[in-house]
């Protein structure tokens, strides 16, 4: 739970579109909602913040203390956090920044709030410096409309498609970069959250799926009991590759890349392939289901 001062922060900046008084008058504040790494719960913190181009940076400085900050051992557990800043908010994706990388950015933050350079300063450990990048990925534009459960079925496979996509393009980068060509490198860090982050979103989307819409198509169409337990064996599938992802990842280094890149090159050819089929016999089921769904009668 936040402490009741850094409530007080959260409520006066939703109150007051993101400004705020007192001593971080004409700062710059967002909240970060971050998914705990135990608990699971939603955690709201008040944070400094610091522009760098598009993208929106913050630091894991714990005021110089020894330890990071709780919120950024979240964010390595569940890499897709929600950002407000101003009246805006949005979902991002939350990576810590690395190597040369790391040094440029936290000189960039040091130079606009020098405060930081203080704060590290005061302990052995490097500030993390985590860069929030929105959601989506590259190019996205999912469906122009969605009307119904079916264009709703499509706008997620989309996204998954395009998130799969992007975590493969840029191992690939990565592997074929001059600095780790030849080598045994590790995954960095932007492959991991992209990675991790889109594994939780497929297992959400299937538990979904299993718990919910598989069931009740399945009360209209029980001819169709042989589809669906071809969709729960692909399931069962793509998750067990799921669970093989998320083991490698389960670190901040990475240490077996050439499995990683098998796993994923198995990931991408048993998920197309199901998304394929299921589109092939759902969507022509859900194209007359109205999305969102009409609510209840008014009494």
């Amino acid at each position: 739970m936040p402490t009741s001062f850094h409530q007080s922060v959260i409520d006066e900046l939703r109150a007051n579109e993101g400004k705020v008084g007192g001593p971080f008058e004409g700062g710059d504040l967002l909240l970060l909602t971050t998914t705990g790494a135990r608990s699971g719960a939603a955690r709201t913190t008040p944070l400094g913040y610091v522009r760098h181009g598009d993208a929106l940076l913050v630091v894991g400085s714990n005021l110089g203390g020894p330890r990071h900050p709780g919120w950024y051992h979240n964010l390595l557990a569940h890499p897709v956090v929600r950002v407000e800043v101003g009246t805006s908010s949005f979902e991002a994706l939350a990576v810590p920044a690395e190597g040369a990388r790391r040094e440029e950015l936290f000189a960039h933050v040091v130079r606009a709030a020098p405060g930081y350079g203080d704060y590290q300063a005061r302990t052995g450990r490097r500030l993390p410096v985590v860069v929030l990048e929105r959601a989506e990925p590259e190019g996205w534009e999912g469906p122009r409309e969605v009307r119904t459960l079916a264009d709703k079925l499509l706008e997620v496979h989309t996204w998954l498609r395009g998130q799969l996509r992007q975590v493969r393009a840029e191992a690939e980068a990565h592997f074929a970069s001059p600095a780790t060509a030849g080598a045994s490198p590790g995954l960095g860090l932007q492959i991991r959250q992209r990675c991790l982050a889109f594994c939780q979103a497929l297992e959400f989307h299937h538990v979904s799926e299993d718990g919910h819409l598989f069931p009740g198509i399945a009360r209209h169409h029980p001819h169709l009991t042989g589809v669906f337990d071809r969709l729960a064996d692909e399931h069962r599938t793509v998750a067990r590759i799921q669970g093989e992802l998320a083991a490698l990842l389960d670190g901040v280094a990475i240490a077996d890349p050439v499995r990683f890149r098998a796993e994923m090159d198995e990931m991408s050819a048993q998920l197309n392939a199901h998304l394929d089929y299921e589109e092939e016999v759902l969507l022509p089921l859900l194209a007359d289901v109205p999305w969102p769904p009409a609510g209840p009668p008014a009494s």
